[in-house]
Order: structure tokens, then C-alpha cells, then sequence
């Protein structure tokens, strides 16, 4: 009977286990979300689904403004790409002087509240197009067109300094340090990012190919509040609940580093007005002769004084600039992850991966726009695969044994596209010169039918593709600049498909260790980095990606045609087995004492445990010789 009670008692207890799975289940779904963990996943991929939302629409907007001229796009580009180079270390200086809360806060209202009033002006200029055209002869046309790029810049500064805040320096305070959770917050950043990559410029995509330009531009301004409410609201909470967040070392130590400019400063100020106003200062008069001429003439003199006080001001605000860029620089020099940043930068100089470049490329080879789209879908899902191999990797392996893994990886799946370059089907032909082409004879006797067929196998993106050149430099390569196609024939067939099959399984299967990679540099910066240089240093190190990037730019510039892009694909691997050799050398050398630390931990518990091994089977055999006697 007592069996049977015993029985009936956990069938009961079952029975009320399934009746509230439910409930517990929810409770810990309602638990998550409450935690810091989940509040900056949410307030991440709100940013994230923003800068891509509007990295996608800017460009679009800037082509149909202008007339399906591809200008003021580039201008876009070249501007946000040479303020982070230029302004990088600044934005990280800024950072590291102020505390977290406000430098979220700050970021966040300077990003969002610059794309509404860019919002603003763009919902105008559709509206008012031909009134704007028409006033100032055209100038106010050219004065909305600064300004949105301006604001544009603005938002891409900021929300650089938001990233760098957020996922350079919070998640490590959320974390405590603990690599483990560090790196699994980091791969589930990754993946948001990924996943918000395509679906945000599909969406907005979407919409403007549906609905109008002026609607796409009152969803983003909707959306753009919605948001800017959610992530306030978000970290605040974090910031609230996290209270290591409101303490932050090295902030009195930084201000002392640089305190002799101020010091500088007023030294300068009250010289400068001792030599301006020796006696009585600006409003004195003389006690003696209050109507002197001398008087007269020093009060005639005032304003050109104050325009000096001035320009000397402007000057010490730009020497200050120059000494912060360079303190920034020579920190990330001197950094032990050094090499490990310079290794990732390496790779933003390469065309292979789905950036505007490669598409049009593909496109120019019989690759129609629907399956492009298919490719990037396989090749998000690969670089989802990769942020799971990271986790497994690290864990397995460490986290310096993984870039090494990565590498090897990267490189070997990129092999297929240097295959491509040589493979049947290839427009490899370098007979004519890439940087002058109509230099050669047979070009200047082309007919006006040859011409026209050669502007059509450009790779640079047609104006009708809905195809934007300002990247996302949320990572190493972009998925997000071409999504939508107006269902556009290929206009060429090669004559084989086996190159382009090559070149894009090697792009796609590569993003594997590419966002590996990727995670391992992130995390090893992340590690390294002392808290008070965590915003100079990564400013400086969003600095060399974007310089690189610029390079890729230039490179295809130089050679802007299809039979050339097997040269640049060429380049591009060079300079991304240039990345991984210097990764390589960072592990040999910077990090070869943590690996013999690492050997010698593993080496002392290996005797440890033969030891105790040891001790145990001496101590069977005793007693196993004890029982016989």
C-alpha cells in the first residue's frame, strides 16, 4: 500500500507539473525581460533597425532628389566616412571624460533627434520640390541638400558613439567581466545585428516602392520617436538596476592627463588681456582724463581686439582637438591588442562582400535581382552559423585559438573566389589599362553601340536599383545596400556561370569565419582595454575601419569595370591575408606568455591529478594486499 501512495503521489505531482509548465514558463519569459540583459538586446536592436532604416533610405532619397544623379550620395559617403576618421578619437575622448548615463542619453537624443529634423526637411523638399527649385535661383535647393547631409553625419557620429558606449564599455560592466557571458552577449549581438540588417532595409524598402518617398520619410520620423522613447526608457532602467554603471575609474586621472591645456588656456586669456587692457580693463576709464584721446582710441580698438581673443580661442580649441586625436592614436599604439585591431581593419578593405560593389558586379553577369536577394538571405544565415561557431570555438579552444581557427577558415573559403577570377566565365581581362581605359587604341574606335554596351556593364549600382552607396559600417560587410530590385532583367549572359558560382560561394561560406573573427578581435578589445581609454581607443579603432573602407572606395574607382573586378578581388585578398598574418603575429607574440601561463595552469592540474591517480591506486593495492594476509 505505501507503493502504491508513493505512486499515486507523483502521478499527482505530474499531472499539476503539466497543468503549470505554462505559467512558470511565462514567469520566466516575464523574468528575462525585466533583466539588464534583455533591456539592452531591446534598446541594441531598436538602434541597430534605426541606423540601418536610415543608412538605406538616405541614399534613395539623396538619388531621387537629385535626379537619379549619384552625387550628392557620394558626397554622403565621403563625408560620414572622413568625419569618423577625422572625429573618431574625439568621439571616443568625449566618452571617456564623461559618465556613462549622460554619454548614452547625449548620443542617443543627437542620433535620433538629427534624423527627425532630416525627416523634416526631406518630407518638405518632396512636398515643395518645385517652389525650392525655383527660390534663390536654385541655392535653396543646394542649402536643403548641406543640411540634410550635415544632419546626416551628425546621426552617423553619434550613433557611433552610442555603439561604442553601449557594446564597447556597458555590456562589460552588465557582464562583470565574466568572459563567458561576455561572449555569449556579444555573439546575441551579432545576431541581432545580422537579422535587423536585412529585414530593416527590406521594410523601409518596401514601403517607399509601395507607398511614396513622403510616406517612407513620416514612417521613419514614427518610427524614429518610437524609438528614441523605447531606448530611453531602456537604459535608464539598465543604468538604474546595473549600479557599477554610475562609477567609472580613470575619469580624474584623464582630466589631470589633459589639465595643462587648461592651464594653458588661462595663462593665455589673462596674458592676452594684459597686454589689452594693461591698467583699467575693457570698460575703465582713466581716473585722471576720463575724455583723453589715448581713451578713444583704446575703445576704437576694442572690437578688433575681440576679434583676435577670438581667433586665438578657435586656435587653442584646434590645438586641443590635434592633442586629443593625437593622444588617442598613440594609445591605441600602444595597446597589447594592438595588432588584433589592426588585423581587423585589414579586412574592410575588400570588395568580397554583398556591398553595393559586388551586387552590381553580379548583376552585370546575368544575376537577376530576386536571386541576389535569396544569396544575401543564406549569406545572413551563415553569418548567424558563425556567431554559434564562435561560442563553441571559444569554449573549446579559448579565445586567441579561435581567431586562429577563424582565420584559417576565412582564407580558406576565400580561395574560391580568387578561383573565380581564373575560372570559365570570367570578364578577367586586363589588356586594357584599369585606371585609364580610353587610352588604348581599340577603345577610341569604339562605335556608339559599344559604348553604350560597355556603360551597361558597369558594376557601379544603376540609379533605378533602388541601390544605395552609403554603407553600414555596423560591421566588417554590408548586407543592406541591395535589396530591391524593379524586377530588372539581366541585361548580360556570360558564357559560363562557374566564375560567379564561385565567386559567391566563396562570399557566402567565408562569412562563417569572417563573423568569427569578428567575435574573437571584439571580445580580445574588449578584454584588453583599460576602462579609462575604452572610448579613445575604440573611437581610434572605428577610425582605421573607416580609413580602410575609404581605401576600398578608392581602389574601385580605379578600376571601375567588370573585366577589371578580378583585380580587385585579387587586391582584396592580399589585404585580408595581410590582416590575418598580423593576427598571426599578435598570437606569437603579444599573447605568448598568457599561452605559456594557460600551458603551465593545464600542465600543473594534469600532475595534479596523476599524482592523486597515483595516491589511489597505491592505496588499492594496499589494500587489496591488507585483505589477503
Amino acid at each position: 500500500m505505501p507503493d502504491c501512495k508513493r505512486v499515486c503521489v507523483e502521478q499527482e505531482d505530474k499531472r499539476r507539473g503539466k497543468k503549470y509548465l505554462p505559467r512558470r514558463l511565462f514567469g520566466l519569459v516575464l523574468n528575462f525581460i525585466k533583466t539588464p540583459r534583455c533591456l539592452i538586446y531591446v534598446s541594441g536592436a531598436l538602434s541597430m533597425w534605426g541606423d540601418r532604416m536610415w543608412h538605406f533610405a538616405i541614399s534613395v532619397f539623396l538619388i531621387e532628389l537629385c535626379g537619379n544623379n549619384l552625387f550628392f550620395t557620394a558626397v554622403v559617403g565621403l563625408i560620414v566616412a572622413g568625419s569618423v576618421v577625422l572625429f573618431g578619437a574625439i568621439v571616443g575622448d568625449w566618452i571617456d571624460r564623461n559618465p556613462r548615463i549622460k554619454v548614452a542619453h547625449g548620443s542617443l537624443f543627437i542620433q535620433n533627434g538629427s534624423i527627425i529634423l532630416c525627416s523634416i526637411i526631406l518630407i518638405l523638399v518632396f512636398s515643395y520640390k518645385k517652389w525650392i527649385e525655383e527660390t534663390w535661383d536654385g541655392w535653396l535647393t543646394v542649402v536643403c541638400y548641406m543640411v540634410v547631409i550635415g544632419l546626416a553625419d551628425a546621426a552617423n557620429l553619434a550613433s557611433t558613439a552610442l555603439t561604442i558606449a553601449i557594446q564597447r564599455d556597458w555590456i562589460l560592466v552588465i557582464t562583470g567581466c565574466n568572459r563567458s557571458g561576455l561572449a555569449d552577449v556579444n555573439a546575441v549581438m551579432r545576431r541581432i545585428d545580422q537579422v535587423v540588417n536585412v529585414l530593416a532595409a527590406m521594410t523601409v524598402g518596401q514601403i517607399m516602392s509601395s507607398a511614396s518617398n513622403v510616406i517612407g520619410c513620416v514612417f521613419i520620423l514614427g518610427w524614429t520617436l518610437f524609438s528614441l522613447l523605447v531606448e530611453f526608457i531602456c537604459l535608464s532602467r539598465v543604468y538604474r538596476m546595473v549600479p557599477a554603471l554610475a562609477f567609472k575609474t580613470g575619469i580624474e586621472q584623464y582630466e589631470d592627463h589633459l589639465n595643462y591645456f587648461e592651464k594653458t588656456r588661462e595663462t593665455t586669456s589673462t596674458r592676452d588681456a594684459q597686454q589689452q587692457y594693461p591698467k583699467h580693463g575693457c570698460n575703465s576709464r582713466s581716473e585722471t582724463s576720463p575724455n583723453s584721446t589715448s581713451d578713444l582710441y583704446q575703445n576704437s580698438r576694442l572690437p578688433a581686439q575681440q576679434n583676435t581673443l577670438g581667433v586665438y580661442t578657435v586656435l587653442r580649441w584646434i590645438q586641443r582637438m590635434l592633442y586629443i586625436s593625437k593622444t588617442g592614436w598613440n594609445a591605441y599604439y600602444q595597446q597589447s591588442s594592438f595588432l588584433a585591431g589592426m588585423s581587423l581593419a585589414f579586412l574592410y578593405t575588400t570588395v568580397l562582400g554583398f556591398d553595393c560593389i559586388t551586387t552590381g558586379y553580379a548583376y552585370t553577369q546575368g544575376i537577376s535581382g530576386s536571386l541576389l536577394s535569396l544569396l544575401m538571405g543564406i549569406s545572413t544565415m551563415a553569418g548567424l552559423m558563425g556567431t554559434v561557431l564562435f561560442t563553441l570555438l571559444r569554449k573549446c579552444y579559448g579565445l586567441v585559438s579561435t581567431g586562429v581557427i577563424s582565420s584559417c577558415l576565412h582564407l580558406g573559403c576565400l580561395l574560391l573566389c580568387v578561383l573565380s577570377v581564373f575560372a570559365p566565365g570570367s570578364p578577367f581581362d586586363l589588356r586594357n589599362n584599369p585606371i585609364y581605359p580610353h587610352t588604348n587604341d581599340s577603345l577610341t574606335n569604339q562605335t556608339a553601340s559599344d559604348t553604350e554596351m560597355n556603360q551597361l556593364h558597369s558594376y557601379f549600382p544603376s540609379t533605378n536599383m533602388n541601390q544605395p552607396l552609403l554603407s553600414d559600417r555596423s560591421s566588417i560587410h554590408w548586407t543592406n545596400n541591395t535589396l530591391l530590385y524593379d524586377s530588372l532583367p539581366a541585361r548580360n549572359y556570360p558564357d559560363s556561370y562557374v566564375s560567379i558560382s564561385l565567386l559567391f560561394s566563396g562570399v557566402i561560406s567565408a562569412r562563417i569565419g569572417l563573423w568569427t573573427f569578428d567575435l574573437t578581435v571584439t571580445q580580445l578589445l574588449q578584454e584588453n582595454i583599460p576602462e579609462s581609454q575604452r572610448g579613445i581607443v575604440n573611437g581610434v579603432q572605428s577610425s582605421m575601419n573607416y580609413l580602410m573602407d575609404l581605401l576600398h572606395f578608392i581602389m574601385v574607382m580605379a578600376a571601375p569595370n567588370p573585366q577589371h573586378f578580378g583585380l580587385l578581388v585579387i587586391i582584396s585578398f592580399t589585404f585580408i591575408i595581410a590582416g590575418h598574418t598580423v593576427y598571426f603575429v599578435y598570437t606569437k607574440g603579444t599573447n605568448s606568455q598568457v599561452v605559456l601561463e594557460q600551458g603551465r595552469e593545464v600542465k600543473r592540474t594534469t600532475n595534479k591529478m596523476e599524482k592523486a591517480e597515483f595516491l589511489q591506486i597505491s592505496q588499492d593495492s594496499y589494500n587489496t594486499e591488507a585483505g589477503l594476509i
